[in-house]
């Protein structure tokens, strides 16, 4: 069992910057790879970025490629996600989650979530 919390998220303006920070307990951490996923008011989760459980290979969606950046440190059992260059399409609730899988970009392939943190980026 892993248990994940979210923070970091906050009101911004198009074109500034906020971390997200998803700390982790329960099971070792380094067992599991990490994703970020988001979710707008009346759209599906989707997928934003990934990282495997040795923390050497990243993934991302086109839409985030360039802007974002996620990172682990496992000595802390956390996961950040740095968001540069925001934009107001950007705007959602962001969920990190925990796979078993040595990488994974379909919410079905993940085990456990946090509960989400709201980022909001205005124009």
């Amino acid at each position: 069992q892993v248990q994940l919390v979210e923070s970091g998220g906050d009101l911004v303006q198009a074109g500034g910057s906020l971390r997200l920070s998803c700390a982790a307990s329960g099971r070792t951490f380094s067992t599991y790879s990490m994703g970020w996923f988001r979710q707008a008011p009346g759209k599906e989760r989707a997928f934003v970025a990934a990282i495997n459980r040795s923390g050497d290979s990243t993934y991302y969606a086109g839409s985030v490629k360039g802007r974002f950046t996620i990172s682990s440190d496992n000595a802390k059992n956390t996961v950040y996600l740095q968001m540069n260059s925001l934009k107001p399409e950007d705007t959602a609730v962001y969920f990190c989650a925990a796979t078993g899988l040595w990488v994974a970009s379909m919410p079905y392939q993940y085990d456990y979530w946090g509960q989400g943190t709201q980022v909001t980026v205005s124009s």
